[in-house]
């Protein structure tokens, strides 16, 4: 048991919208999947996770709900736990960044950093919006992107093609708030030198980390090698935490400074709650060494599952274990301070996330000199979604939710193919059909099929008991002639069922401990392909005839390679870690430090009823998830309509614009697309000919109310299939700011095949 101290944290999820598989597999899989491990092996560890609830992008999409930023955190925050909860994703605490004890955190943190005089106060030049009267953040800026051409990039980020840029770098820039040009106005913010904290502190800091995973150190060395700017720490924005000034009113501080410090600030509410014997009582929490734990064992109970509590008087246990009681240093508020300076601190994010985790949090904490800083960050890449990056704001990603209420029983398996496909290196793909392929191929037909074969054959043979046998080493099928002898020239190798156990155990621990969790959960499968290679090469129902008490030695290690099983899958799949338990007839409730011992039933031991673990996932299911990824049709820049908040796009020749042959037709008919909520197919009269087109205005316009209508369609574009339908053109739509699309037509009845000039 190593009893070593962990603070583990999952980058805090934006509250302005449901959790997607990107998130997931981005980093709170993986950080569950450590922190069981963590658990499993009787370490000391807190996983720290929650909601981010301040920022632009929370004011944003309380603009478009229609609701007011609280009103928008509390609803996703709810929908973010439970369905992490769902999920069976395990952290200690899980809260959020409006939470009292954080607003205070964090505003001592700034105070502490303030009275040191770390911070210059610089007076500048930033955009102001005169219509809504209001000083614009970043995210309030839109324009044309100067690298892509993108006229919809942000003043921090063009998330098409991703390039970090400043409002000053836009063309055309315009207030996502009126869709007026803004104006430069004075104003007072305080930045963190990050140029001198950078020769003094980072470059050093980040040349000790060279083991970190190449894609974290290298984008370090990238923002180095340019050189690190100041940074304002302050924002002009009303939502947020409020400076701890006078005279500051209507500043508080960036969602990048106070973000991070979230994770000290919930770790003091975690010890803050857990020091009170009441509230342990209440909610049944607090855990470690000395006690009995669920978490390896037990996803059940969702976020609380981490957690049982510990023997009376609970409090004392509880900072005993945690040695929880030092006297934080000057500046620092709570307990948490001090698990968090006695602990390995691992971080897990995704890229866009890395500089701040890996180079400006770092700097933060160095400065105040109260908080020692990161010695982990295994950042992941991005997930794709079917050859196409997720996208919030086009519906282009799995939500975690709906898959839930899709497959209720099969949180796992998700989990499991995240794993195996994890970003881990670089960006990677989701498709639903190797999402399938991996359930029906690797979880029924390898390690499913396995585990069921032992079972059933342990129940015919031997009542479900356990067997009187003892570790087999058997020479593999492929070393012996078909009369059994070993063949001539070739070395024997022979297959030890306990050293393969012991061998694969080393090989998923090594994996996890350097955050290779899709190494980690292959060779947790090959231990189950060994599995199925032993019964195939031993053939335990045909030497049952002829030799019974060898037949108990292969059915006891087969046995206990199920069980090893069950035990080295906890981290990764704990549904069904629990459902193989049961069969097993195993307490899932088994001591710290279970993971890391040497396990084996007894002979005698009663199994439970088998049953299968997985099941086939038919083609009619995968089919009903990829009707919900309906991509939007791409009109041609040319012909795109602007809202009313959007700035003129780049300039094209006379020439361009007249290779497009718009015409005016009538729809025909129109009806929806089977099993897509967003297409009709219309069939629309153009005067030249009659031809079918698949458009996607189901959302605003009925199929009944818009036949003879006339329409600007687009006669020479390139046909295209949607959803198995030939479209032989494009309407045109005008987009209004909230996204609503109308028919550009004539205002009064025309000639069909009229051009549109």
């Amino acid at each position: 048991m190593s009893n070593k101290k962990y603070t583990v944290t999952a980058a805090l999820l934006y509250a302005n919208g449901p959790a997607h598989i990107g998130h997931l597999a981005g980093c709170y899989i993986p950080a569950d999947i450590y922190s069981r491990f963590l658990r499993s092996r009787g370490d000391d560890v807190v996983f720290v996770t929650g909601s981010d609830e301040h920022g632009v992008p929370i004011t944003i999409k309380a603009e478009k709900e229609g609701l007011t930023p609280q009103q928008v955190v509390d609803k996703y925050h709810k929908i973010i736990k439970d369905t992490f909860e769902g999920f069976g994703i395990s952290p200690d605490i899980y809260s959020r960044t409006s939470n009292p004890v954080h607003h205070q955190t964090a505003q001592d943190f700034f105070k502490t950093l303030y009275d040191k005089g770390k911070f210059t106060e610089e007076t500048t030049e930033q955009y102001y919006d005169p219509k809504a009267q209001k000083f614009l953040a970043d995210r309030y800026i839109v324009g044309t992107c100067p690298k892509c051409a993108n006229d919809k990039a942000y003043g921090d980020q063009c998330e098409k093609c991703g390039s970090t840029l400043s409002p000053d770098e836009l063309i055309n820039p315009h207030s996502a708030l009126s869709g007026e040009k803004p104006i430069k106005k004075s104003t007072k913010n305080w930045y963190l030198p990050l140029d001198k904290i950078q020769k003094e502190f980072l470059d050093e800091y980040i040349a000790k980390h060279s083991h970190w995973k190449a894609n974290v150190f290298g984008q370090c060395n990238s923002w180095l090698k340019e050189g690190l700017k100041p940074r304002a720490m302050t924002r002009d924005l009303d939502w947020g935490i409020k400076l701890p000034l006078p005279d500051t009113d209507g500043k508080v501080l960036y969602v990048w400074f106070d973000a991070p410090i979230g994770y000290i600030s919930m770790l003091n509410e975690y010890f803050e709650k857990h020091n009170d014997a009441e509230y342990l009582e209440k909610y049944n929490v607090g855990i470690r060494k000395s006690q009995k734990i669920s978490s390896p064992l037990t996803p059940e109970g969702g976020l609380a599952a981490a957690t049982k509590a510990p023997q009376s008087p609970k409090e004392e246990i509880f900072l005993q274990n945690f040695n929880a009681t030092a006297i934080p240093p000057s500046g620092v508020r709570g307990q948490g301070a001090s698990f968090w300076n006695d602990s390995k601190i691992v971080h897990f994010i995704g890229k866009d996330n890395i500089v701040f985790h890996s180079l400006i949090f770092p700097a933060m904490c160095h400065e105040h000199g109260g908080y020692k800083v990161a010695d982990e960050v295994p950042a992941n890449e991005f997930l794709n979604l079917e050859g196409d990056k997720i996208s919030t704001s086009r519906n282009w990603a799995v939500w975690a939710h709906e898959y839930l209420e899709d497959f209720p029983d099969k949180q796992d398996v998700l989990r499991y193919f995240l794993t195996s496909n994890a970003p881990e290196n670089k960006d990677n793909n989701f498709t639903w059909k190797d999402f399938q392929t991996a359930n029906n191929s690797e979880l029924v037909g390898i390690l499913g099929n396995f585990v069921n074969r032992v079972l059933v054959l342990t129940e015919k043979y031997y009542e479900g008991k356990v067997p009187n046998g003892k570790y087999t080493k058997i020479i593999p099928a492929d070393e012996v002639d078909e009369d059994g002898n070993i063949q001539k020239g070739i070395v024997s190798k022979e297959y030890d069922v306990e050293n393969e156990i012991s061998v694969r155990k080393l090989s998923i621990f090594s994996a996890i401990e350097k955050f290779k969790f899709r190494e980690a959960v292959q060779q947790l499968m090959n231990l189950a392909r060994s599995g199925n290679k032993y019964l195939a090469d031993t053939e335990p129902w045909k030497l049952i005839k002829t030799d019974p008490e060898k037949t108990k030695d292969i059915m006891f290690s087969a046995i206990q390679i199920t069980f090893n099983l069950a035990i080295f899958m906890e981290p990764f799949m704990p549904f069904t870690a629990k459902k193989l338990f049961k069969m097993l007839n195993v307490s899932d409730e088994l001591n710290s430090g279970t993971i890391i011992n040497h396990h084996q039933l007894p002979a005698g031991h009663q199994l439970g009823k088998p049953a299968l673990l997985f099941e086939k996932i038919e083609d009619e299911a995968i089919a009903a998830q990829m009707a919900k990824l309906v991509k939007p049709v791409e009109v041609p820049p040319i012909v795109e309509t602007l809202t009313s908040t959007a700035s003129q796009k780049p300039n094209v020749s006379f020439d361009e614009f007249a290779k497009m042959d718009i015409r005016i037709g009538t729809i025909l008919e129109a009806e929806k697309v089977e099993k897509a909520d967003k297409l009709l197919k219309l069939k629309i009269d153009t005067g030249i000919d009659i031809r079918t087109v698949v458009s996607g205005i189901a959302m605003y316009h009925k199929p009944e109310e818009i036949v003879g209508k006339q329409v600007s369609i687009l006669v020479n574009l390139e046909p295209r299939k949607i959803r198995g339908i030939e479209s032989q053109g494009m309407i045109l739509m005008a987009e209004d700011a909230d996204g609503r699309l109308d028919f550009v037509k004539p205002i009064s009845t025309i000639k069909n095949g009229s051009e549109v000039r």
